[in-house]
């Protein structure tokens, strides 16, 4: 009777640690965009910051701090803080999704998939729907890596962002910043 409670008590452990939350890991996870100035110089800025959780019901939310935003100038980190993405009214960046569980659970250790998904981007106020087409890889039991297949491109106009722009290229002098912003990623989740 002892030996069928263990076999229990050890299968119950077992699902519990498959049904555990599984979390974003910063130090692995990287969300990148591509401004265009001038009309054909392309630069890659990331954020240094993130995290975001992914529950036993498939619901997924990501939160990047904009202030962490990463363009390799300072005084351009600094600008698009306070000019486009006004942190201090609008401190983050939010997606939520869901996701099948079984779209992961379903995967071998070393396998991928391509998966179609929507989600919702939270953005200066505005929330709007996009869809995202992305890699879904199991790295190991507890280490999953969600990435773009294909980058997600984020209008300046669907967020208000655009006079943010106006002032950006002012106060740059520049002659043109394209409002249309291709965002791609790689998010690893450990459980």
């Amino acid at each position: 009777m002892n030996k069928w409670m263990s076999v229990i008590a050890l299968a119950m452990l077992a699902g519990a640690a498959n049904a555990a939350p599984w979390q974003v890991a910063n130090q692995d996870s990287r969300v990148s965009f591509i401004s265009i100035k001038k009309g054909d110089i392309a630069e890659v800025h990331h954020f240094k910051r993130l995290s975001g959780s992914l529950d036993d019901k498939g619901h997924f939310e990501l939160n990047i701090p904009l202030s962490s935003v990463s363009t390799g100038v300072e005084i351009r980190d600094e600008r698009m803080q306070s000019l486009l993405f006004d942190v201090t009214r609008f401190p983050q960046l939010t997606l939520n999704a869901s996701l099948a569980p079984a779209l992961i659970a379903d995967l071998a250790v070393g396998d991928s998939r391509v998966v179609e998904l929507d989600g919702q981007i939270g953005l200066h106020g505005k929330a709007l729907n996009k869809r995202f087409s992305l890699v879904l890889a199991k790295l190991s039991e507890h280490k999953v890596q969600v990435s773009s297949w294909q980058p997600v491109i984020v209008n300046a106009k669907e967020f208000d962002l655009v006079a943010g722009v106006d002032k950006l290229r002012d106060i740059a002098g520049l002659p043109s910043i394209s409002l249309a912003v291709p965002v791609s990623f790689v998010l690893t989740l450990t459980q």
